[in-house]
């Protein structure tokens, strides 16, 4: 059985020929991982996807900070 991880994964490289559905799908990844998977994500998708969505990837993890505040 595949981790939430390695299923967005999975997602991200099926949707990476469209520049505004990898988007959509790396925010929507973005809001359902906890913080050490995101680091894990970011990691792998610059690796993976930095030269073609550099842009894509600094703007969508440059919003983590903000969006993942959690009040406990």
């Amino acid at each position: 059985m595949l981790s939430m991880l390695e299923y967005i994964k999975t997602i991200l490289q099926k949707v990476s020929f469209d520049k505004s559905l990898f988007e959509k799908e790396l925010a929507k990844a973005i809001k359902m991982l906890i913080p050490e998977e995101v680091r894990q994500l970011k990691r792998w998708c610059y690796a993976q996807f930095g030269k073609m969505y550099r842009g894509v990837l600094n703007r969508c993890f440059s919003r983590v900070g903000a969006d993942r505040i959690r009040f406990t």
